[in-house]
């Protein structure tokens, strides 16, 4: 818990975030700048459009590790879900409830895992319905075939092992981009196995070539795509300069960059990191973080706030497509919206 006179300092440095607002609300409901699990914190006239008045969080999956790469399959209408510790991928189904689908999910070694994150990270759905994941503990991007063979998508950049990749999203013409921080490896940054100097954010071509597009930051982490695709959005979890990043797109790669929200002010007083995020129709992103998923407009502005009391790793569009399920910590929660994901027709 930490004192009014802390949150209050913090103000003047949170203005561009809008936290001013949210520091007098804390103040009032609490006199803390804690999170409360299950609150919807409104910050701006525009998240009312977004979330009902009387939205909830409703859990759906709980008792996990933790949980992460929620994907949507509307063939099948379930939800996938990686559960790192334990090497596992979930399925949830309205009726059906929860079942384990893909075990070992990121980690196929002989030998026990030293490390904490053996199995699948991030997950998605390439452009023909196959299920693409971010495989920790073997290091690479693999594929589930329709025969449930795994094949390999990608595992080196330049003849060197990738470190572990994290969360990964498919561009309309095909193309993959995904990040690649060392948090699979047993030993993290200092992993005596580790190949690459840096952290990556890649672009994995339609014909197989993989293209580095950044190498500058210590922990990239989650990655999204505006609806236009011309911006990529990328978090960076460095424990120094967390922030939700934002890059032009162009045929040589990205250009421009600009931090569309500094995460110092959270994560001074909160638990976690930015990490996965997803755009809306009209592009404002849903972005977990320290304890929950905070909303931003496509300028930056922070819109709102939807709290889970515990780091936040991720988040997917399902349902009719206006339903966000949120990976946080344990958890998978379902929040009704009054938007829908980018790419969801109505």
């Amino acid at each position: 818990m930490k004192p009014v006179r802390r949150m209050a300092a913090l103000v003047g440095l949170g203005a561009l975030l809008g936290l001013g607002a949210l520091a007098t609300a804390g103040a009032r409901d609490t006199g803390t700048f804690a999170s409360i699990p299950g609150r919807i914190v409104r910050l701006d006239p525009r998240f009312d459009a977004l979330i009902a008045a009387d939205a909830t969080l409703e859990p759906i999956a709980t008792g996990h590790r933790w949980v992460e790469g929620p994907v949507w399959e509307p063939r099948h209408q379930a939800l996938y879900y990686s559960d790192i510790p334990a090497n596992t991928v979930y399925r949830w189904e309205a009726r059906a409830g929860v079942s384990a689908f893909l075990r070992p999910s990121g980690y196929s070694g002989s030998e026990p895992f030293s490390g904490r994150e053996p199995g699948s990270n991030g997950l998605t759905f390439d452009p023909v319905g196959r299920l693409v994941l971010c495989e920790h503990g073997d290091r690479r991007i693999g594929r589930l075939e329709p025969d449930g063979r795994r094949s390999v998508i990608v595992d080196r950049y330049r003849g060197r092992r990738l470190n572990s990749p994290n969360d990964a999203v498919y561009a309309r013409n095909g193309d993959l981009y995904f990040t690649d921080p060392p948090f699979g490896l047993p030993g993290t940054f200092d992993d005596p196995a580790r190949e690459l100097p840096f952290s990556g954010v890649y672009r994995l071509r339609r014909d197989g070539t993989l293209q580095l597009l950044i190498e500058n930051l210590r922990a990239p982490n989650g990655i999204a795509l505006s609806p236009d695709e011309r911006t990529l959005y990328v978090t960076d979890v460095d424990a120094d300069r967390p922030a939700w990043l934002a890059y032009e797109i162009d045929d040589d790669g990205v250009g421009a960059r600009r931090v569309l929200a500094d995460a110092r002010p959270w994560t001074r007083l909160r638990r976690g990191g930015p990490d996965g995020l997803d755009a809306d129709a009209h592009g404002n992103l849903f972005a977990a973080g320290p304890e929950g998923v905070f909303v931003f407009a496509p300028d930056g502005t922070l819109l709102g706030l939807i709290e889970t009391g515990v780091p936040t790793a991720n988040v997917a569009w399902g349902e009719d497509g206006s339903t966000l399920f949120i990976a946080a910590a344990t958890t998978i929660y379902r929040l009704r919206t009054q938007t829908r994901g980018a790419g969801w027709s109505r």
